[in-house]
């Protein structure tokens, strides 16, 4: 496989994030539940822009950028103002260990910077390989909260708080 291009998402890309999405849903139970319409979980509340990884026409990952809650912003112990949340990010399994993920966590810290903003996400801290993929692209840990959501196996999410590194393209430069 080529290189994929990292792009803005089109509604025409949405079918393509779905049936990737639905790879990931059934590995690795992100989201926990299966969305009743799939493809408006990809446009959640407060959507900036969104963007897709692509080899071809075929969809490999997914990126939504928010506007984050007045939640995150606190557990970061950030002005929400100067914020922009990463959502929605997954990359297919057929896609996995190809530097995808890393590539649009990449777009996230261009975007934010360019509007000078600062990129932050949450993740559950039982996601351990989402865990380690932004321990490895050099987010910092930055706080934890409770969720009033129960994880796949019955326990109160976690949620993990982490700021992108300070450095644009940081993320993907090797350990």
């Amino acid at each position: 496989m080529d290189e994929p291009t990292i792009r803005r998402r089109i509604d025409d890309d949405l079918p393509g994030c779905v049936a990737a999405l639905a790879t990931v849903q059934a590995a690795d139970r992100y989201p926990v539940d299966w969305p009743a319409d799939p493809a408006g979980w990809l446009t959640p509340a407060g959507l900036v822009e969104a963007w897709v990884a692509v080899d071809g026409d075929e969809v490999l990952g997914h990126l939504a950028l928010t506007r984050p809650g007045a939640e995150l912003a606190a557990t970061l112990g950030l002005p929400e103002r100067q914020l922009l949340a990463v959502a929605r990010l997954f990359v297919g399994t057929a896609a996995r260990r190809r530097g995808v993920a890393v590539r649009l966590l990449d777009q996230a810290v261009l975007i934010a910077g360019a509007e000078g903003l600062t990129p932050v996400l949450e993740v559950e801290e039982g996601a351990e390989a989402a865990v380690r993929l932004y321990e490895r692209a050099r987010w910092r840990h930055a706080g934890t909260s409770t969720a009033d959501w129960t994880t796949a196996d019955g326990r109160t999410a976690r949620l993990r708080a982490y700021v992108a590194p300070v450095e644009a393209g940081l993320s993907s430069r090797p350990s």
